[in-house]
């Protein structure tokens, strides 16, 4: 089997702002824009179209109606590494919708699963069968 070749992403198509992380961090977290926002606007991109309307297909709330992908990353301290994590990501995505989706093709049942279902049927009816009153003279 092939290895996949990443989908190349133009990085003057991506929109970076650095802003101040929540949470836990102390003194750092107050004065220390490490934070990363990552916009990348997919219908005015590059990629392929099969792309692009694969990735607006999906059901990612990270996606807006107008097909802005937003990721923020501010797992780290530093915001190179905030940078690479969200590039990463973005390339993640991208790269999940590169292969297309294997078509499903109905296949009927073979004769012999047909014939244990209904033998499983007609067993289970004899069991109902047998739950029934139980003859007395009354």
């Amino acid at each position: 089997m092939t290895v996949p070749v990443p989908t190349p992403i133009a990085e003057s198509e991506v929109e970076i702002t650095a802003m101040r992380a929540q949470g836990a961090g102390g003194q750092n977290v107050n004065k220390v824009s490490s934070a990363i926002h990552l916009r990348f606007d997919i219908p005015n991109s590059s990629l392929p179209e099969d792309h692009k309307e694969r990735l607006l297909a999906l059901a990612d709330q990270r996606i807006t109606r107008d097909g802005v992908l937003v990721i923020k990353a501010q797992q780290h301290r530093s915001q190179d590494m905030n940078r690479a994590e969200a590039f990463g990501r973005l390339q993640e995505l991208v790269d999940s919708v590169a292969r297309p989706p294997r078509v499903r093709r109905a296949t009927k049942p073979t004769r012999a699963s047909k014939m244990r279902r209904l033998e499983g049927k007609n067993l289970r009816s004899q069991v109902k069968v047998l739950r029934g009153k139980v003859g007395g003279d009354g």
